[in-house]
């Protein structure tokens, strides 16, 4: 059967599909979808062959989208995408994760919840909320969210989440109990509940050796050998240790990609306005920048926690999406780039499927 790539490219003004042949030298753009809600995040469901979009403000509030014919119809749902009476109500869908027969939202306030019914309800994952530590979370630049879901592929009870302002925090029994994974990870501020940490802006599980997780956090890059007991800093060769996407290699351990930003405070683009993805192949040690392709010159933008990804493909690609709204798309792993489109709205998410044409 033959293949086509497709890319789910949230954005402020709904969900857009670019699809191309294995190849990925030429791609066909549909969309915007989703009513042009605002998309937090799109996913696609390899269970189902579903299409999950995560969307909402404060004025039309939570939902799910789902697509079961790959974006040719939508329907969304928010049954069950509240908390309890008297709780500030929930914002926006943030993030959507499908992880076997179970999809996991992350919702703004933050929260986690989870649907079994391919996401027509959603239940409230109370455990986490539960936390003792959840009246000192803070809000970050993007208000108090969970932002970050990754799940242990050979132990679907095995969750990681990821908490502006708040940290990791993990869980071994599907969500009923939660520690935070902080060990190790500076405070640009103190935290008034031990073992939070400041903004963790996104992490990913190796891909080869899920024991290792790799994250771009507010206060640098870090790398834990130990399912997130202890982190260490990994940031030697960087012009900068702040960014927000984190992405794991999909085939060798060991290997990630970044994209640095100039500072937290400073504008918050590319350094020198040029424009590079940076990746390690030695678990943080050294860093190289691939440019070829990307604008060198008047490079403003950044690109978001959730806006770099990569395919499943031999050789990998890789697509991130800027705050401009241009994407980029590599089918080298990253040597060499090319610009898919130019005119996005600000693009929120960026994720990749290789599924039957």
């Amino acid at each position: 059967m033959a293949q086509k790539v497709m890319l789910l490219i949230g954005t402020k003004k709904g969900l857009f599909l670019a699809e191309s042949t294995p190849s990925r030298d030429d791609w066909n753009i549909r969309g915007p979808f989703c009513d042009a809600w605002p998309i937090n995040h799109a996913a696609y469901d390899p269970a189902t062959g579903a299409i999950l979009a995560a969307g909402g403000n404060a004025w039309f509030g939570p939902a799910v989208w789902k697509s079961t014919d790959l974006g040719q119809t939508w329907t969304h749902s928010s049954e069950g995408l509240n908390y309890a009476e008297g709780v500030d109500p929930i914002v926006s869908a943030w993030l959507v994760k499908p992880a076997g027969d179970v999809i996991y939202a992350g919702v703004e306030p933050a929260g986690l919840f989870k649907s079994t019914d391919g996401g027509e309800t959603w239940t409230h994952v109370e455990g986490l909320t539960n936390h003792p530590s959840r009246p000192y979370w803070q809000e970050g630049g993007i208000g108090l969210v969970l932002h970050t879901i990754e799940v242990d592929p050979r132990d679907g009870n095995h969750l990681y989440v990821g908490v502006s302002t708040g940290g990791v925090f993990e869980s071994e029994d599907g969500g009923e109990t939660w520690e935070p994974r902080n060990n190790g990870i500076e405070a640009d501020f103190p935290m008034e509940f031990e073992g939070i940490a400041n903004c963790a802006h996104h992490f990913e599980l190796d891909r080869k050796n899920p024991d290792v997780l790799f994250q771009q956090s507010h206060q640098g890059m870090y790398l834990s050998r130990d399912r997130g007991a202890t982190w260490e800093r990994v940031e030697s060769g960087l012009p900068s240790s702040f960014g927000f996407p984190a992405v794991a290699h999909p085939h060798r351990a060991g290997t990630y990609y970044i994209a640095p930003l100039n500072g937290d405070s400073v504008g918050r683009f590319m350094p020198d306005a040029a424009a590079a993805v940076y990746r390690t192949d030695d678990y943080g040690a050294s860093w190289r920048p691939l440019r070829n392709g990307l604008p060198q010159e008047g490079a403003y933008f950044g690109i978001l926690r959730q806006a770099m990804t990569s395919d499943a493909l031999t050789p990998a690609g890789l697509y991130a999406g800027t705050s401009t709204g241009h994407l980029f798309a590599s089918a080298d792993e990253g040597e060499s780039w090319s610009e898919v489109a130019s005119y996005f709205p600000l693009i929120s998410s960026v994720e990749a499927a290789v599924v039957e044409a």
